[in-house]
């Protein structure tokens, strides 16, 4: 009976012995391997995400990263007691779009998604969405689509938009270097990134491998970080998706906001002319700071609406000596880290198409059975796309060179433009902005520009090698792979990745763009298929005052 009970007793001692060897193993395999739990906890408190079951993808939604007063730096978030449900997308900001105002103000939020597998330390993808810096959503681009193909967690900023982002004006100047900056939709993504430093490891991200992205003016707020010695050491690598260098100068557009602000203050019996209202909101008094703060989002999202891609109409990015430096791209310090920049070839056809000289006849159609106008929107489509990828990548290329020592990376897609693969995209609209986010969503946002353009096998397999180099550039920094075209870093010789296809395949080659701005300004000069009178037209008022278009306006005043 004794010896029985021996028996018992070791069996029982070797089955304990077991289930702590088990638990020590489940224990370390937990801690290698991600937590694919729908509810996590962040440094607000507990959250619970959803799972996309279509795309085999875990998503959090609408996260706050930090929370602002209107015109104030942002602040760490205030902590919450209950479960956050983060299944659907935050409020954007407050914007004027498509005739009507939307969001709410101070939207500091933003999403995330990652692949629903036990993968962690994975690299981290922070993107700024597009529109002006005026208007837009983090779920611009929603990054279920290809999360999977990129192995990677994607976060996508909400920030504030419009004169609620940026507001230069010396009344609001009653605090610190920061908030007297006026860039607050730049300490909105500092925030955010922060928050990310903070938190992204409980997503299975790591926090020593973040890529800083964004497109068109996202893309031009991460240019701007590379100058702002606030961004220092906040993120690993950078991507511009057709987002060139463009900073404003912090006088002349106070004077353009107070213009911009004016009717309001007479409409409101304030003042009595816009000149004397003009002057008054160029002081530095508590009066203008109060009716300021008075006035309502809605009334204050509408300003400056016109602004298509013209700092002139809305100033933005100021160089304001403590988030940019006063000197801008001229600095010698840089937040020096590898660098994409990708740009379409027709990159102003867009904007072309729905100038006021051209939107009516355009979205009618009769631009098309109008040749002297369709000659003339051919010629701004032409021009205004080819200084526009200039100054996307090889002009911001030769403007960082010398005192940027990390690599620098050029893209430029082509496929729309020949009219033998996509005879109706050729037709209107080409290789166009934003010409690479088919390749990475479907549905697409431009669905209705595209058409079928993008579903035959040679968009596919360009659309496979183009998510290989992204994949490869955020794990490494450098987008080169086995397998894939060689793509050599940007030097003097202008060194630039094409990418394109025909119905069947891809055309992916190294090439060089060895055109400059001067050289299309000549070419357009030497142009005869617009009367004289025409092309001063186009010149003065369709192309003139953009972001690329330094050369024509020097040259016409």
């Amino acid at each position: 009976m004794k010896m029985k009970r021996l028996v018992v007793l070791g069996v029982i001692g070797l089955t304990c012995l077991s289930l702590v060897a088990c638990t020590s193993q489940n224990m370390k395999q937990d801690k290698n391997n991600f937590n694919r739990s729908l509810v996590q906890t962040v440094t607000g408190g507990k959250i619970k995400g959803h799972e996309d079951e279509d795309h085999n993808v875990l998503e959090w939604l609408g996260l706050p990263y930090a929370k602002a007063e209107r015109w104030e730096a942002p602040t760490r978030v205030d902590k919450w007691s209950e479960t956050l449900d983060a299944t659907k997308a935050g409020e954007s900001d407050i914007q004027f779009s498509s005739g009507k105002v939307s969001g709410i103000e101070n939207a500091l939020n933003l999403d995330i998604s990652r692949p629903n597998s036990s993968d962690k330390n994975l690299p981290v993808i922070v993107y700024i969405h597009g529109g002006n810096n005026q208007t837009g959503t983090a779920q611009e681009i929603q990054g279920n689509d290809f999360v999977n193909d990129i192995n990677a967690v994607y976060v996508s900023v909400n920030y504030r938009l419009g004169v609620f982002g940026f507001n230069p004006l010396q009344a609001l100047k009653t605090g610190t270097a920061e908030k007297n900056s006026g860039n607050y939709a730049l300490l909105d993504i500092l925030a955010a990134l922060d928050w990310v430093q903070g938190n992204i490891e409980t997503f299975g991200g790591n926090k020593d491998n973040v890529t800083l992205a964004g497109f068109s003016a996202g893309g031009r707020d991460v240019m701007a970080t590379l100058i702002s010695p606030m961004f220092k050491g906040k993120y690993n690598k950078a991507i511009s998706f057709s987002g060139g260098m463009t900073l404003a100068d912090m006088s002349d557009s106070q004077t353009i906001f107070a213009k911009a602000i004016a009717p309001l203050v007479v409409n409101d019996g304030v003042k009595s002319s816009e000149e004397e209202a003009q002057k008054w909101l160029l002081t530095s008094g508590s009066d203008v700071a109060d009716y300021l703060a008075g006035l309502s989002a809605e009334r204050l999202a509408q300003l400056m609406d016109n602004a298509a891609i013209r700092m002139s109409v809305f100033p933005h990015l100021y160089k304001d000596g403590t988030v940019i430096p006063k000197e801008g791209f001229s600095t010698s310090s840089f937040n020096d880290v590898p660098l994409l920049l990708f740009t379409g070839t027709n990159e102003f056809s867009l904007f072309a198409a729905y100038d006021n000289y051209f939107a009516r006849d355009f979205t009618s159609g009769r631009i098309f059975h109008d040749s002297e106008k369709m000659a003339a929107f051919d010629y701004v489509k032409n021009y205004g796309g080819q200084l526009y990828r200039l100054s996307n990548g090889v002009e911001s290329a030769k403007k960082l060179s010398g005192n940027y020592k990390s690599p620098i990376y050029i893209g430029e897609i082509s496929y729309g433009d020949d009219s033998q693969v996509t005879p109706d995209l050729a037709r209107t609209f080409g290789a166009f902005h934003g010409i690479f986010e088919p390749m990475l969503q479907s549905p697409s946002n431009y669905a209705s520009i595209i058409g079928n353009s993008f579903d035959n096998k040679g968009a596919q397999a360009m659309s496979k090698d183009f998510k290989l180099y992204l994949k490869q550039f955020l794990d490494t920094g450098d987008p080169n792979k086995a397998n894939l075209t060689r793509w050599s870093s940007w030097s003097d010789n202008n060194q630039v990745l094409t990418i394109t296809a025909n119905q069947n395949k891809k055309k992916i080659m190294s090439s060089q763009d060895n055109v400059t701005a001067e050289e299309v300004l000549t070419q357009m000069n030497a142009d005869t298929t617009l009367s004289d009178s025409l092309k001063y037209q186009m010149n003065t008022q369709v192309l003139n005052g953009r972001w690329f278009s330094s050369v024509v306006d020097s040259q016409f005043k």
